[in-house]
């Protein structure tokens, strides 16, 4: 999966925060819903916009940012 193909950038759109393409989610607002617990069929089910593919997109777009090391202070 090319998670590029699901998740954009625009300046004009939540002033450039990564967004599922064709929607005003952001990713950010997709892992906040999941780390307040809700399940994939809940936020399926509440954003019909978003597709299984799209949320499969994040966690692609996530571990290719966080597969970067970086050493953060403690």
């Amino acid at each position: 999966m090319k998670w590029r193909d699901y998740i954009v950038v625009d300046e004009k759109i939540l002033r450039g925060k990564p967004i599922i393409k064709g929607t005003r989610l952001s990713v950010e607002f997709i892992l906040g819903l999941l780390s307040e617990g809700w399940s994939e069929e809940e936020i399926l089910k509440n954003y019909p916009q978003l597709t299984k593919e799209g949320m499969r997109a994040i966690f692609q777009y996530l571990k290719e940012y966080t597969s970067e090391e970086i050493l953060l202070p403690l």
